[in-house]
């Protein structure tokens, strides 16, 4: 057993708060960018520590800043927004708000991605550091950042002067609760999340009125060809030994029955783990549309408008080196090794504006009874609530305490004494 376990066996922080506090951030989530109340409650409890807090930053991010004498300074990072889902898991605390999405209309608001987790888990371990000082020295960085679902919350943070308003960390750390059997930390090195972007497409035509098509350059009609051709780019042109999805999210056009609309939009969502694959697919995506286009015989270009950007999660061997034999000790056969996976996340974006190595990895939060009773019957994907489905909820106990300990276990790796 290392130091790090031996002191997270018997560290002296009380933690009892953790559960009301993540009920009640879970019963009053709020959307990307209005995250109000979320950072209220966070800088107050940061009041409880010997900190200095930096809040409003790129919008609601905050960062409290832990000094304890000379050392490294690591960062860790939680993200706090939630999303428009309406939550279907019957807990007593399960939230009931209605707000307007990004199109206006009402819809449910849910932590239906465990943001609330690693919000109360990372201050579990400001908890932690706070009341053991002894047990370590440098600078320690809280991060907490609004606006990951959108993927505009970590480039907003530094757009804010994040660089300029926090001490220059030495490695930046963060985690993500996933389906798994809850308490169970994986890590791995290398490519760990993928690199996403969106793009919205729109396709230009011609209207006229449904009885005269001839009079028209149906845009309806282009852009079905276009979905069905884009399924080809990665079964035909990307290498089965690489990964590569282009998939159409949304397709719009029209208002009416009667009316052949003169434009149509696409919207695409694409997702990589290698750039020389990235750029290969998006060419051939740009080739497809305007292929497409002219063989419909519209004349105006179609327009391409890149968004929801997320970097690929691409973990330093060295910091995975050095954080996994911690995770080892403190965690023993919990402490497994991680596949990777498809989903994207904006928080590689902090590191690399800093220039600095990190490592993100991912802690099981699926009930252990039902992920154990799923794996036997070969049940996992009939059975297991996911992220983002509107009746996904981490089983608390085991799921609070390993991303605490975990967290808490990755800074003092570089900071204990």
């Amino acid at each position: 057993m290392t130091d790090i376990a031996r002191f997270l066996a018997h560290h002296t922080a009380d933690l009892t708060w953790q559960r009301s506090f993540y009920e009640d951030l879970h019963e009053r989530p709020e959307l990307s960018g209005h995250e109000h109340e979320t950072s209220g409650k966070i800088v107050q409890k940061l009041a409880d520590f010997d900190c200095e807090v930096i809040s409003h930053i790129g919008g609601y991010g905050i960062v409290a800043v832990f000094r304890n004498g000379e050392g490294p300074t690591a960062l860790f990072r939680a993200d706090i927004d939630a999303l428009p889902v309406r939550e279907e898991t019957g807990v007593p605390f399960a939230s009931t708000r209605v707000r307007p999405g990004h199109d206006g209309a009402q819809t449910g608001v849910m932590h239906a991605c465990g943001h609330d987790m690693h919000t109360t888990a990372l201050l579990g371990a400001c908890a932690i550091l706070d009341a053991d000082r002894d047990a370590w020295s440098g600078t320690f960085l809280a991060l907490f950042q609004p606006a990951e679902e959108n993927a505009t919350g970590a480039n907003a943070m530094v757009s804010d002067g994040l660089l300029t308003r926090i001490p220059r960390p030495d490695v930046c750390l963060g985690q993500h609760i996933m389906p798994g059997r809850a308490g169970e930390v994986q890590t791995m090195p290398g490519a760990q999340f993928a690199a996403c972007d969106s793009i919205r497409i729109i396709i230009p035509g011609r209207s006229a009125h449904g009885s005269m098509p001839h009079n028209s350059i149906d845009p309806t009609y282009t852009a079905a060809m276009i979905v069905i051709r884009l399924q080809g780019i990665v079964g035909r042109e990307v290498n089965p030994n690489d990964f590569a999805v282009v998939s159409v999210g949304t397709l719009r056009a029209g208002s009416t029955n009667n009316i052949i609309p003169g434009s149509a939009e696409l919207v695409l969502n694409c997702r990589f783990y290698e750039e020389t694959v990235q750029r290969r697919v998006y060419a051939a995506i740009r080739r497809v549309v305007e292929a497409e286009c002219m063989a419909s015989g519209i004349e105006e270009q179609p327009t391409f408008e890149f968004f929801g950007h997320g970097e690929l999660i691409d973990n330093d061997p060295a910091v995975f080196g050095r954080v996994r034999p911690v995770f080892d000790s403190v965690f023993g056969p919990q402490s497994v090794d991680a596949l990777r996976t498809t989903v994207s996340e904006d928080f590689a974006n902090i590191p690399r504006a800093f220039g600095v190595p990190y490592l993100y990895w991912v802690v099981g939060c699926t009930p252990q009874d039902l992920w154990d009773r799923a794996v036997a019957e070969n049940r996992v994907k009939e059975d297991v609530p996911v992220n983002h489905m509107n009746t996904f909820l981490p089983e608390f106990g085991p799921t609070a305490d390993a991303t605490t300990r975990a967290a808490t276990a990755a800074v003092l790796t570089y900071l204990s004494r």
